[in-house]
């Protein structure tokens, strides 16, 4: 079944739609929230948690890009479980791909200025977009997907050290670019 279709039964309030987005993007929803996690009880809840939000989320939205959608519903509820696993008082030993960037993307800005954040964004798609289509498709593997570097590395045929010294170079890459483009970092 398309996206379209898919979202036309949220509309409707057919309860099909869960089992069609669960056919269709499940397997995904739970790569990206294990991939996170590393818990296969927390990703699966987290994958639940996901088609509940978008159950209550579509009648308001019309997303354009539906995998896109699901899939960041899955990782923000991914990572809010993980800030929760990892609290102070937890011990839960993982780290995120999204800390190797910490360094370039993040600042001392609120989170919450969307507009920045739309700026930002912008700014590493121009990036990308200058990229080779297999750095691309890597840097979004592992900063998107959450892939880990052995992963990444068996599905282009390459070392994780070729993979790790990819990313070294797109994050400082990425670095320069966002300097240039008035990012204080």
């Amino acid at each position: 079944m398309d996206d379209i279709s898919i979202i036309d039964l949220y509309w409707n309030r057919d309860e099909q739609a869960i089992l069609e987005t669960d056919k269709k993007y499940g397997k995904l929803c739970f790569r990206i929230a294990d991939n996170i996690l590393r818990r296969r009880e927390d990703s699966e809840e987290c994958v639940n948690d996901t088609f509940l939000k978008v159950w209550n989320s579509i009648p308001t939205d019309r997303p354009e890009h539906f995998s896109a959608y699901v899939c960041l519903i899955t990782k923000r509820l991914a990572l809010s479980k993980f800030r929760y696993n990892t609290a102070e008082k937890r011990n839960y030993e993982n780290s995120l791909p999204y800390e190797e960037l910490a360094e370039i993307v993040s600042g001392e800005g609120k989170p919450e200025d969307a507009a920045v954040l739309s700026e930002l964004s912008d700014s590493i798609s121009d990036f990308l977009k200058k990229e080779s289509k297999t750095n691309r498709q890597i840097f979004v593997r592992r900063y998107w997907y959450y892939d880990s570097a052995e992963d990444i590395a068996k599905a282009f045929g390459v070392s994780p050290n070729t993979v790790w010294s990819i990313l070294s170079r797109m994050r400082s890459r990425l670095k320069k670019h966002l300097q240039k483009e008035g990012y204080d970092l």
